[in-house]
């Protein structure tokens, strides 16, 4: 078997040396390639852009090639570049054309005009704590830290930031206590 085996992988590299791609014929397959990205972009500047940015991508690094036809490890290495060029597009925010009425537009995301009060008056107590207590509610809650993270900024251990935050966040729920009550001062 031992011998076998030796047989199947001398033919097998018989029929497919190895060689490397040469960057001077690879004009000879120019057109080919155009009418291909062609008819896969569907315009003719795409289709440009397409194989330029093929060439470019051959060309970065030498390529080892097991047959002898240049013209389908190109076509393949077109296709590729085609799709990838459609996932990226894919991926990036589409803008679209403004109305022109702006002022009748929603924004659903927007707070109210009540909860934008109620935000800067909670900004406005939070600016209020003694520092360590606001350094601590700061970077946990409004900038989104983790308490190993928010330790490592504020370089103290992760059970000051506990306590910190603890101690914070009950003051500024007695604050907003006192706020709701009648008659009190804020």
């Amino acid at each position: 078997m031992h011998v076998a085996e030796q047989a199947l992988a001398l033919s097998a590299n018989v029929g497919s040396p190895a060689r490397q791609l040469d960057p001077n014929h690879l004009g000879d397959h120019i057109d080919r390639l155009y009418r291909a990205a062609w008819a896969l972009c569907g315009s003719r500047e795409d289709a440009e852009d397409l194989v330029q940015d093929t060439y470019a991508r051959v060309l970065q690094k030498p390529r080892m090639l097991r047959s002898e036809e240049d013209l389908g490890y190109l076509l393949r290495v077109l296709r590729n570049t085609h799709f990838s060029r459609l996932r990226a597009a894919a991926r990036r925010p589409r803008p679209d054309p403004l109305p022109d009425e702006l002022d009748r537009v929603e924004d659903r995301n927007a707070p109210a005009p009540e909860a934008a009060l109620n935000s800067s008056e909670l900004y406005a107590m939070i600016a209020k704590l003694p520092d360590p207590f606001r350094e601590a509610l700061v970077a946990i809650d409004v900038v989104g830290l983790s308490y190993r993270e928010a330790a490592r900024a504020l370089r103290v251990r992760e059970a000051t930031i506990t306590t910190r935050l603890y101690r914070a966040r009950r003051r500024l729920a007695e604050a907003l206590g006192d706020e709701g009550r009648p008659g009190a001062s804020g």
